[in-house]
């Protein structure tokens, strides 16, 4: 970037694509990392963390940035490819340093405790290296919305302000939550997960109980548990109701008997008892598997009565792609299972059709008791999204999504790792876009004078990068 370039907030980067000099996406922002100088010199800022399509996050030192602007990151192409892991002298500018609250200190004015919203980073000039300059602030004292809505708002030097090396505990996540606003709650779950357990259990606390059921629904379970045990019991009851009550009643079978009774019993009676009743099934069944929510309607329900609720954006497209047609009560356990309208055909009839006259009764619904290979061979054989399960009575009790029988296939700890995609086939896929990443995990241009693997992230010793990539000893974080 030239000379003289723009300052740039760091909220604007959060999401942004990252791009090969030939124009083909490698990934998208999801932090940058800094690290502390000793005194008030401003923080050099290291490289970004990038997430690759895989779900892999890698570092990106900012010496292969040639771009920053238009919304997109512009790299040299040069990537390598392995895995980022937070030195303990590093800070996540995202993750770590918004929402702090640190001291400022104005000429002539007393200090003032004030909250972090922005970071603002600048391109030095005439050198590659960046470096953190300027602070977002936000005056007055933490606390509800009317309050900080009236505190006065200012953007300083990074040496009027101190403590963004102090331990602190309680600090808010707004503004972080605010720079991720739009990710998916899959997305949302992955950036939760590379957080610190301190940070994690902030960000949990301030998303609203819908929000937190749709992440917790996609973390690895031991994350789950963790941030479920640091809520309060009644929010804790709440955001379980909130969930799906496959997922909740997968999460409770996690929980000591007695954590698990106390917050069944914290619950509305009727999440509850549709909980109780999934956990009535073993886990890698058809029963353990579905939802009790599907959508149920009665025989003389027209086709627009159908639309009106596939159209409900609250559900996921498996369990709207088709209606179940019962006969009453309608909440399950129904009455009669009489068979079910696919999404497709419901789009090719007169809306004031009845949906009573266009059901498929040809496909035999799952018992509760399949176990998981049966469900898996039906998805498949079928071409199935979603199936009604049906037990020995008659009724429906629920339906089985293909996304809870993947979850149930793929090995335990796949939500702790990227995507499953073969590593040559992605570092073949990187390499023909400009990308090196060695035999040894390293990239041509890391070699060092001597033909050794010189590391962008670890430099030797003897070969002092003097890039920018790595702070130099002498730059440890103070305890401003």
């Amino acid at each position: 970037m030239a000379a003289g370039a723009p300052r740039i907030f760091v909220s604007h980067l959060s999401g942004i694509a990252v791009f090969d000099p030939n124009g083909d996406q490698v990934g998208r922002v999801r932090d940058l990392v800094a690290m502390l100088r000793v005194g008030r010199r401003p923080p050099r800022l290291l490289g970004l963390v990038v997430e690759l399509s895989t779900r892999r996050r890698i570092f990106l030192p900012m010496t292969r940035v040639t771009g920053i602007e238009s919304g997109q990151v512009i790299t040299t192409g040069v990537l390598n490819v392995r895995r980022f892991e937070q030195r303990p002298t590093e800070r996540l500018v995202l993750g770590e340093l918004l929402d702090r609250r640190v001291t400022l200190a104005e000429p002539g004015e007393p200090p003032e405790t004030v909250t972090v919203l922005d970071i603002a980073i600048q391109q030095l000039p005439a050198r590659r290296d960046w470096e953190i300059d300027r602070v977002f602030v936000r005056k007055g004292r933490a606390g509800g919305a009317f309050r900080r809505a009236k505190g006065e708002t200012l953007t300083v030097e990074w040496s009027a302000v101190t403590g963004f090396s102090l331990e602190e505990h309680g600090q808010g996540a707004e503004n972080l939550l605010a720079t991720f606003e739009q990710l998916r709650p899959a997305d949302l779950a992955n950036v939760l997960h590379h957080l610190s357990a301190k940070r994690r259990a902030e960000v949990a606390a301030a998303l609203d109980d819908d929000r937190l059921a749709d992440v917790l629904e996609e973390l690895p379970e031991d994350d789950q548990i963790e941030i479920l045990g640091k809520l309060k019991e009644e929010r804790a009851a709440d955001v379980l109701e909130a969930m799906d009550p496959d997922d909740a009643a997968d999460l409770l079978g996690e929980l000591p008997e007695e954590d698990k009774e106390r917050l069944l019993a914290l619950m509305r009676p009727d999440d509850a008892a549709d909980v109780r009743r999934l956990m009535a099934y073993e886990e890698r069944t058809a029963g353990g598997l579905m939802t009790t929510e599907p959508i149920v309607l009665r025989p003389d329900a027209t086709v627009a009565d159908a639309l009106a609720r596939v159209r409900n954006a609250d559900l996921s497209p498996a369990l709207a792609a088709q209606v179940y047609v019962c006969r009453p009560p309608d909440e399950t356990p129904t009455g009669k299972y009489l068979g079910t309208v696919h999404f497709q055909r419901l789009l090719r009839d007169p809306p004031y059709t009845l949906v009573g006259s266009m059901i498929d009764d040809d496909l035999r619904p799952l018992d509760p008791e399949a176990v998981l290979p049966v469900v898996a061979g039906f998805f498949a054989t079928y071409d199935m999204v979603a199936a009604p399960v049906v037990d020995e009575s008659g009724s429906l009790l629920g339906a089985v999504t293909v996304d809870d029988v993947l979850d149930h296939m793929l090995p335990e700890d796949w939500r702790e790792k990227e995507f499953h995609l073969d590593e040559e086939a992605v570092a073949d896929h990187d390499n023909g876009h400009g990308t090196d990443d060695g035999a040894d995990g390293r990239g041509a241009e890391d070699r060092g004078p001597d033909g050794r693997g010189v590391d962008d992230r670890r430099p030797d010793d003897d070969h002092d990068l003097g890039r920018g990539d790595r702070g130099a000893a002498e730059e440890a974080p103070d305890g401003s």
